[in-house]
C-alpha cells in the first residue's frame, strides 16, 4: 500500500515526507505483493532516469530528497553506477530500527479500544478519589492541624475524643506520619487526667516510629507519674524514665527537673526530693520559688514532723535570697493545718537555738567557699543535714555536730535560750517568720504545740500571716482564706477578720469557705456558732449544699439535733448522703448513745442510704464492750443499752444490701 502511495506521489509530482518514502521503499522490497512483473521491470530499465526525477520547483528541501530512487552522492563518497541495481539502497539507512508500528483498520480499532478503556479507568480513579475526599475531614489535614484539634479537645476535657481523632482519623484514614508535638500534647492530656498507662503507651509508640522526645515530652511524662492515682505505679515509672535519661546522658531543663521534683514530692519522700534537687543544682540550674514549692510539698508527706521541716525549708529559702510566692505561703499554711511539729524539744532547739561560739572555727575553715559562693546560692548539703536530724542528738552532753549544723541558719540571739512558762508563751510567742528574716526578737521555747491553731500561732496567727503576704506584695486568694478558716481558732471574731480580709482583697467567698468555718466551730462543740454562719451565708447569697450539713453534723451531740438537721436538709431540698450519716454516727459513738445510734440506723434504712466501709468500722467499734469494762461489777448509764444495740445491729446487717463484711 505504501509503495502505491509512493508511486502515485512520484507520478503526480506531489511531496512525500522522508519517513513515508523510506517505509514505502522498504515495503516494496520485502512484500511479495509489490513485486514488479518482468515486463514492467524490463520497461523500467529502458526508461530515462530523468522520468523519476521531480521537477525542480517540486523538489522538497532537506531530508525529502531521499524519496527519489537515486540519491545525490555525498561529498567525498564514490559515485554509484547509474543502473537499476542500486534501486532501494536507501532502505539501508533505516535498517537499524528494530520495530515498526503498522497502521490499519484493525490496528486503529485496537488502539481506540485501549484508549477508551484507559479513559474509563482514569474516570473510576477520579471518582474513587472524590469519594475518599468526601469521607476525609474538610479542614487542613496536616500534622499541625491535628495538633491544634487535639489541643482544643483536651482543653475542653474531651481527652478520649482527642485520642480517637489521633489514632483513627490521622493514622488510619489520613495515614499521616505523626510528629513529636502530636504525641506530646496527648501525653500531657493523659497526665492531667491521671491516665499513666496511656501516657507511656503513647511514648513507646513514639519511640517505635523513630521520633525524638524533647523536654516538653519528658515534662508531660513526669507530670503523668505525679498525677497517677496509684502513687506506687507513678513512682516506678518515674524511676524507670530517670534511668533511661541517664543512659542517654540527656540534660534536663529546669522545667523538667521541677516536674521530676513534683513526682517525688507526691509519690516518694522528702529525701528523694533533696537528692533530685542536688542533681539539678550540680547541672547548673538555679533554685527558684517554684523549686521550694516542691520542697514544701515533700514536707507534707511527713504528717508527724512536716510542719517543722517546712519551717526549716522556709528559713533556707529566705537565706538564699529567694522571696516566697503565693503558692509557697499556701503550702506553709497546709503544713500548719495537716502536719505536726514532732519532738517539741528538738523543734525548739532547731528553730529557736542560737549559734554557738565554737561555730566560728567552722566558718573560718569554709571562708574560701563562702566568699566564692553567691548570696542566693542554695546550700543543699547544709539543708539536708539540717532537715534529717536524729531525734536524740541534741541531748548529748557535748554539743553535737547535728545540733551545731541545725542552728547555722538561725540569727544570733541576744540572750541565752531559757525555757519560759507555758502560759507566757501564748502572750509573747514570736512570729517565727520574723525571726527567720533576721529581725530582733527575744528567744523563747515553743512550749506545747497541740493543734493546728497552735501551729498557726507560731507563724503570727491569721493576721500576722496575712501581713507577711502583704509585705511581699502578695494578696490572699480564696484558697488561702479557706485554709485559714480551717486552721485558725473558731469563733465570731475569726470569721469577721476573714470577712474583712476578703472584702479588702476583693475575694468572692463561696460555700466551701463557709463550710470550713462551720466545720471548725462544730468540731469545737459550738453548734450554735456553727448555725450562726448560715445567716451570714444567706446575707451574702451563698447557697448551702450537702457539705454544709455534713459540717453541721459534726456538732450534733444529741439525737434531737441530728433529727433537726435531717429535717432542715429535707426543707432545703437536699438528700443526706453517706458522709452526713457517718458524721452523725461518729458523734453518737463518741457519746456511747446507743439509742441515738439505733435511730440513725433506722433512718438510713428508711432513706435507702447504704453504709460504706467507714460506717461499718464505726459501728463495729460501737458494738464492742470497752476493754476494761465489767458490767457485773460496775454500772455505766451509757452502756446499759449496748446489748440491745448489738442485737439490732446484727439484724440490721442482714437486710442491708451490698454489704461485704468480713469476720
Amino acid at each position: 500500500m505504501l509503495a502505491a502511495v509512493a508511486c502515485s506521489c512520484v507520478r503526480s509530482g506531489r511531496k512525500m515526507s522522508a519517513p513515508v518514502a523510506q517505509l514505502s521503499l522498504l515495503s516494496a522490497k520485502n512484500s511479495p505483493r509489490c513485486a514488479t512483473p518482468a515486463g514492467v521491470r524490463g520497461a523500467s530499465q529502458h526508461r530515462s532516469p530523468r522520468l523519476l526525477t521531480p521537477a525542480p520547483w517540486l523538489l522538497p528541501s532537506g531530508a525529502s530528497l531521499r524519496c527519489v530512487s537515486q540519491s545525490v552522492p555525498r561529498p567525498g563518497a564514490a559515485s554509484a553506477p547509474e543502473d537499476g541495481e542500486n534501486f532501494g539502497s536507501l532502505s539501508m539507512d533505516i535498517s537499524s530500527r528494530r520495530s515498526f508500528r503498522k497502521s490499519g483498520p484493525d490496528t486503529r480499532e485496537l488502539r481506540h479500544q485501549e484508549q477508551v478503556s484507559r479513559v474509563d479507568d482514569d474516570e473510576e480513579e477520579v471518582e474513587e478519589e472524590e469519594e475518599e475526599a468526601v469521607r476525609r475531614p474538610q479542614s487542613s489535614n496536616t500534622e499541625y492541624w491535628y495538633f491544634l484539634q487535639c489541643k482544643k479537645l483536651i482543653k475542653e476535657k474531651k481527652l478520649q475524643e482527642a485520642l480517637d481523632l489521633f489514632s483513627r482519623d490521622m493514622l488510619q484514614v489520613e495515614k499521616l506520619q505523626p510528629e513529636e508535638f502530636n504525641y506530646t500534647i496527648l501525653i500531657g492530656g493523659c497526665g492531667r487526667a491521671g491516665q499513666l498507662k496511656q501516657a507511656f503507651r503513647l511514648y513507646n509508640d513514639m519511640k517505635k516510629r523513630g521520633l525524638e522526645a524533647i523536654d516538653a515530652t519528658y515534662t508531660a511524662l513526669f507530670n503523668a507519674c505525679a498525677q497517677s492515682p496509684s502513687k506506687r505505679a507513678g513512682l516506678q515509672q518515674a524511676l524507670k524514665l530517670e534511668q533511661e535519661l541517664r543512659r542517654k546522658n540527656y540534660r534536663l531543663s529546669t522545667i523538667t527537673y521541677h516536674a521530676l521534683l513534683k513526682t517525688h514530692a507526691f509519690t516518694n519522700h522528702l529525701q528523694a526530693v533533696i537528692h533530685t534537687l542536688r542533681e539539678m543544682l550540680q547541672n547548673g540550674h538555679v533554685a527558684t520559688p517554684e523549686t521550694f514549692h516542691y520542697l514544701l510539698m515533700g514536707c507534707l508527706k511527713d504528717k508527724e514532723t512536716g510542719f517543722r521541716l517546712a519551717l526549716q525549708v522556709w528559713r533556707q529559702m529566705l537565706k538564699s535570697g529567694i522571696r516566697p510566692d503565693a503558692k509557697n505561703y499556701t503550702l506553709l499554711l497546709r503544713t500548719a493545718r495537716d502536719c505536726g511539729i514532732g519532738d517539741p524539744a528538738l523543734a525548739s532547739d532547731v528553730l529557736l537555738g542560737r549559734e554557738w561560739e565554737n561555730l566560728r572555727e567552722t566558718k573560718q575553715a569554709s571562708n574560701v567557699k563562702s566568699e566564692s559562693r553567691r548570696k542566693d546560692t542554695l546550700d543543699i548539703e547544709l539543708l539536708e543535714r539540717q532537715l534529717f536530724i536524729e531525734p536524740g542528738s541534741h541531748r548529748h552532753g557535748e554539743k553535737s555536730v547535728s545540733r551545731r549544723e541545725s542552728t547555722q541558719l538561725v540569727p544570733v540571739g541576744q540572750r541565752e535560750n531559757l525555757p519560759l512558762p507555758v502560759d507566757s508563751v501564748n502572750s509573747s510567742a514570736p512570729n517565727l517568720l520574723d525571726l527567720f528574716e533576721g529581725r530582733k526578737s527575744a528567744v523563747v521555747s515553743l512550749g506545747a504545740v497541740d493543734g493546728a491553731y497552735d501551729r498557726l500561732a507560731l507563724i503570727g496567727g491569721a493576721e500576722g500571716f496575712l501581713e507577711k503576704m502583704a509585705a511581699n506584695g502578695l494578696s490572699p486568694d480564696l484558697r488561702t482564706l479557706t485554709l485559714l478558716a480551717d486552721t485558725m481558732e473558731p469563733g465570731y471574731q475569726s470569721l469577721q477578720m476573714l470577712l474583712r480580709a476578703a472584702k479588702q482583697h476583693h475575694v468572692k467567698l463561696d460555700a466551701a469557705f463557709f463550710n470550713s468555718v462551720i466545720r471548725r466551730a462544730a468540731r469545737a462543740g459550738d453548734l450554735e456558732a456553727a448555725k450562726g454562719v448560715l445567716s451570714v451565708m444567706r446575707q451574702r447569697h451563698v447557697s448551702v449544699d450537702v457539705q454544709t450539713f455534713g459540717s453541721l453534723a459534726l456538732g450534733c451531740e444529741r439525737q434531737k439535733d441530728a433529727l433537726q438537721l435531717l429535717q432542715d436538709m429535707e426543707g432545703a431540698g437536699l438528700r443526706p448522703n453517706v458522709h452526713v450519716f457517718s458524721a452523725l454516727i461518729g458523734r453518737a459513738t463518741r457519746r456511747l448513745d446507743y439509742i441515738y445510734l439505733k435511730t440513725i440506723l433506722q433512718t438510713m434504712s428508711e432513706m435507702e442510704v447504704w453504709p460504706n466501709e467507714v460506717i461499718i468500722k464505726q459501728l463495729e467499734f460501737a458494738s464492742q464492750y470497752p476493754p476494761n469494762y465489767n458490767q457485773y461489777k460496775s454500772r455505766n448509764n451509757y452502756l446499759v443499752q449496748i446489748d440491745g444495740f448489738r442485737g439490732y445491729y446484727q439484724e440490721w446487717l442482714k437486710f442491708m444490701p451490698a454489704l461485704d463484711v468480713e469476720g
